[in-house]
């Protein structure tokens, strides 16, 4: 899936918690899309997302969290 397959338009997105106040390295995500994840650059909110599975991201966020 894709983030084309998606409309995200009304996608409630928030900022990483291990982003920094001045901008730099900013990581939006958005909750409440069922069994996807979609990602993007919060410096290029009208680019493309990424769409992760949930099965996925969990993992992902779990490795990140313990290193």
């Amino acid at each position: 899936m894709t983030s084309s397959d998606l409309d995200l338009r009304a996608a409630t997105w928030r900022k990483s918690s291990y982003s920094n106040t001045s901008g730099g390295d900013c990581l939006e995500v958005a909750d409440g899309l069922p069994g996807v994840v979609p990602v993007r650059d919060s410096k290029r909110p009208e680019g493309p997302a990424l769409v992760i599975t949930a099965s996925a991201w969990t993992p992902f966020v779990e490795a990140v969290k313990a290193d």
